[in-house]
């Protein structure tokens, strides 16, 4: 229950916002963002030990809640700007920042660990930091990428997002049988599509 409020909270906010041609309301967005913290941190969370294991390892130990600050810092300037008229494209807005923020950091932390091999050449080379996809990791993220949009949305936002299929079907102004048959289709044709992978 208290997704579905946090869904029609940010959407009262998104509204109170206005069209582009208003001023920025700072009050407002900042708001709205304290309001969708604790599902922005689950989104952190989620991409952060899911894509990007290794910032959470030594020498970064990334926590959600640091990665959390600089998305909110990064969507206060964007919202400036940007002014997502609906949640789903608010939440969009949001893995894009998070998904930059991590991409960033893991630039750095490349750039680094290459910095520290050139000073020791006579130490062997570290084991692989595991930065790139696996070939079956790339075949998984296309086959996502090649559903229908409609799957492919509520299985992002069910299977990847973490989000419940009540607040799915909330978000997206659908039933919830709707959602489900949705989520088993993309559930079917990816499992078609990546058989050989069982």
């Amino acid at each position: 229950m208290e997704e579905v409020n946090t869904t029609a909270a940010v959407q009262n906010y998104l509204d109170a916002l206005g069209d582009k041609a208003s001023p920025p309301a700072d009050h407002v967005i900042r708001e709205l963002l304290g309001r969708a913290a604790t599902r922005l941190e689950v989104l952190c969370a989620t991409m952060l030990l899911r894509d990007y294991p290794r910032l959470a390892g030594a020498p970064l130990n990334l926590q959600s809640e640091e990665v959390l600050g600089a998305i909110v810092e990064r969507l206060m300037k964007a919202m400036r700007e940007t002014r997502p008229p609906t949640v789903r494209q608010f939440f969009g807005l949001a893995n894009q920042h998070i998904r930059w923020e991590l991409n960033d950091l893991a630039r750095r932390l490349d750039a680094q660990e290459s910095t520290a091999r050139l000073r020791e050449d006579s130490v062997p080379a570290p084991v692989s930091s595991g930065s790139e996809l696996s070939p079956n990791a790339r075949r998984m993220l296309e086959a996502i990428e090649s559903l229908p949009d409609d799957e492919r949305e509520v299985f992002s936002l069910v299977r990847i997002q973490g989000m419940g299929q009540t607040e799915v079907a909330a978000l997206l102004g659908v039933s919830a049988k709707t959602i489900k048959r949705r989520l088993d289709r993309s559930l079917i044709l990816l499992t078609s599509a990546l058989a050989d992978l069982q």
